[in-house]
């Protein structure tokens, strides 16, 4: 049975058979240890039952609560090949937004490449929508052009009108990002 816990630093040790995915943003260990120790209830890791790591989800709290724009961000979503398609990510999704929830966010917020199509498309089925397009929001490498992203959001209960989900007439810049 899969266990859904909070991510500990051992587990920084047992996460690159997820991090090897060439669509998981991976970042440097301080990172992941500033999420983990600013945002610990946001950081849930999926462990199979022999401690083999199935995948995570790394978030945070921010945002104007005055400006309606308090909100949980999903930082980084990612499950390891041979765990997808079982539902791991609905599932961590899930639990991301029901912390917002009680943190009394207005929505969830993430970006994702333009090109992930089977992460758009799975995010639309959970209920996100493109609120606005962000030109070359991803850094590329091999002298490769950079990549746009896809600011998709969903509403939460407290967003009674749906304010946060109108999209954007025009693409924006990532300086151009509060």
């Amino acid at each position: 049975m899969t266990t859904l816990r909070a991510f500990t630093c051992d587990d920084l040790f047992k996460f690159n058979n997820i991090n090897l995915d060439p669509f998981t943003e991976t970042y440097g260990i301080p990172f992941y240890l500033q999420y983990l120790a600013h945002w610990p209830e946001y950081f849930i890791v999926a462990e199979a039952p022999g401690g083999e790591l199935m995948g995570y989800i790394m978030g945070k709290a921010e945002g104007s609560v005055a400006r309606e724009e308090w909100h949980g961000h999903v930082t980084a979503l990612s499950v390891a090949p041979e765990f997808r398609r079982l539902g791991l990510a609905a599932k961590l999704m899930d639990m991301l937004e029901e912390i917002s929830e009680r943190k009394g966010g207005f929505f969830v917020d993430l970006f994702v490449r333009v090109s992930n199509q089977v992460a758009v498309n799975m995010y639309k089925q959970l209920g996100y929508s493109v609120y606005r397009t962000v030109i070359e929001y991803y850094s590329a490498s091999n002298g490769e052009p950079d990549e746009d992203a896809y600011d998709m959001r969903k509403a939460l209960s407290r967003d009674t009108e749906k304010k946060s989900v109108i999209p954007l007439p025009h693409p924006v810049r990532p300086e151009d990002i509060e």
